[in-house]
């Protein structure tokens, strides 16, 4: 505990991502204290052709009101609460 999914589109390299794998495993030890053994964190890439269908519709605006932050592109949804993006 937690898992980490990073969703974003192809061509990042490897060592973006192990530099991005740091800074999580980094921040959620210092801010959650939880012990670097207990973080798993994990990259799904996802073609913008699929973006909207495999991430936006189902993990950002059917959960929007679970957003921590909320993205700047895309409809917002018509139940949504009035926070600034």
């Amino acid at each position: 505990m937690p898992h980490i999914v990073v969703k974003l589109w192809p061509g990042k390299g490897e060592d973006l991502k192990a530099q991005l794998t740091e800074a999580i495993v980094r921040d959620v030890t210092n801010i959650l204290g939880s012990s670097p053994g207990s973080i798993s964190v994990g990259f799904e890439e996802v073609p913008s052709e699929d973006w909207t269908e495999r991430v936006y519709e189902p993990d950002i605006l059917n959960k929007w009101d679970a957003l921590t932050k909320e993205p700047g592109y895309g409809p917002r949804p018509s139940h949504s609460k009035d926070r600034p993006v």
